[in-house]
């Protein structure tokens, strides 16, 4: 957890959270080799749940998990969890679910399915990524 990560009261953030999940998100398309997804997925929903607050110097794991492929939708579930520090346990910070919608960049900006390839790269088993320590943000 970065100062920058953090509010007045010395704990995270809320948008830091989305910050986390999509650097999951992120990892996830490079592992699966998604080329061109992003600029092509806009979140259409994001919900989110707040638990007990990351403080700065904490370090952060993001689990990413894809919940369901539609035909033109995608929905993915996320946790968000503090690692274990002197002074605090790990615990769970924030969970939740978004979706997003294909729609290609070049056209009438209308959803559209899904490539096939991106389909069979995103689900393919395991479809957890965990980004603790690839990121210099979470530390």
């Amino acid at each position: 957890m970065e100062w920058s990560d953090t509010d007045a009261s010395g704990h995270h953030h809320n948008t830091a959270t989305v910050r986390f999940v999509e650097a999951a998100e992120a990892a996830l398309m490079r592992e699966r080799g998604v080329i061109g997804y992003f600029g092509a997925a806009p979140r259409v929903r994001h919900e989110v749940d707040f638990t007990p607050p990351l403080w700065f110097g904490q370090e952060v794991t993001t689990l990413l998990t894809v919940e369901r492929v539609g035909t033109s939708s995608m929905t993915f579930r996320f946790e968000v969890w503090g690692e274990e520090t002197g002074s605090h346990p790990r615990r769970l910070a924030a969970s939740g679910r978004y979706t997003v919608v294909h729609v290609p960049p070049r056209g009438e900006r209308v959803s559209a399915p899904w490539p096939t390839e991106w389909i069979t790269a995103l689900t393919m088993t395991p479809t957890d990524v965990d980004t603790a320590g690839r990121s210099p943000r979470h530390p």
